[in-house]
């Protein structure tokens, strides 16, 4: 027994299409967008893990967690000022909303730079 062309289809979309499509459809959800960027950012897509941080970030401003990876990303492609711009960023964000453990391990990564 086959199943449904439909179905088929699905199973085979790669995580990054099937994040790319929840995007589209919601583009106000920082977290799918952060999900993207994480996605791309892990299988090596690095200009587009660094666009959809930029469209995070801009859209998202309190998005703690997406200054932290970005500015690890950043560092990792050696882009070492743009790095410490967004971890002080994400410094600033996350003490606004209270949150010292972020804010905290941001410094840290600012630090090793």
């Amino acid at each position: 027994m086959t199943q449904p062309q439909t179905q088929n289809q699905s199973q085979k979309k790669t995580r990054r299409a099937m994040l790319e499509e929840f995007v589209v459809a919601h583009p106000a959800d920082g977290f799918a967008r952060y999900g993207l960027a994480m996605e791309c950012a892990s299988t090596g897509d690095n200009a587009a893990a660094v666009e959809n941080y930029e469209k995070l970030l801009a859209s998202h401003p309190q998005y703690v967690s997406g200054y932290f990876q970005y500015g690890q990303l950043l560092a990792r492609l050696a882009r070492i000022d743009d790095a410490r711009r967004i971890l002080t960023s994400g410094i600033e964000a996350a003490r606004r909303s209270g949150d010292e453990h972020a804010a905290s391990e941001m410094e840290t990564a600012l630090a090793q730079l």
